[in-house]
């Protein structure tokens, strides 16, 4: 659909800058990408249960939940993944221009899908890989996905007939696969208040 030419974008009468210095803290985006079933949506959860505590305004944006409600006309075409990811990050570039922190829990599987959320918000864009090993999330397969792959049932899902490239450079690398979301939390924690995305603990 061509983007319209009568578009005026309204002048806020709250700043970012305001609103960071009224929370306390940075808007961010934090994407935890991963296979499915690498705990990335559990991690995601625990994480926004932390900053919650802390007086971080924080939200989740989770796969699951934007394919059932905004993305739920888009289907697992590469032309319907590409238009799932660039409405997801509009949508965060707007939180995070209010100064929420943005948790971000999607596969997002390849390098190129995941360089439309580095454009779209730039240095607000924090990549976290969640690694855990293919056979560990078959283990685990919550919901039942990566049997009926096997048997032919889904077709183009990932880590069986459809790639998962690992980001080459990401911010933060958590063993999802082997450490409990406890630890994986404290790591991620830690990183972000070093790179100062929320106050330091």
């Amino acid at each position: 659909m061509p983007r319209s030419n009568d578009l005026l974008a309204p002048c806020a009468s709250v700043s970012r800058g305001q609103r960071e210095r009224r929370n306390g803290h940075r808007g961010a985006a934090i994407l935890l990408t991963g296979l499915p079933a690498a705990g990335k949506s559990t991690l995601a959860q625990a994480l926004h249960a932390d900053l919650f505590e802390r007086g971080v305004q924080s939200l989740v944006l989770d796969g699951d939940a934007l394919r059932g409600g905004l993305n739920s006309d888009l289907g697992f075409s590469d032309a319907d993944r590409w238009e799932n990811i660039r409405r997801t990050s509009e949508l965060a570039a707007l939180l995070v221009g209010q100064g929420q922190v943005v948790i971000l829990a999607l596969i997002a599987p390849l390098i190129e899908l995941r360089a439309l959320f580095a454009r779209r918000l730039g240095e607000d864009y924090h990549e976290v890989w969640c690694n855990a090993a293919l056979e560990v999330c078959e283990q685990r397969d919550p919901k039942g996905h990566y049997a009926r792959a096997r048997r032919g049932d889904l077709q183009g899902f990932t880590g069986v007939s459809a790639p998962y490239e690992p980001p080459p450079a990401a911010a933060l690398v958590l063993d999802t696969g082997r450490q409990s979301v406890a630890v994986c939390l404290e790591q991620l924690l830690d990183w972000l208040g070093q790179c100062r995305v929320v106050p330091a603990s």
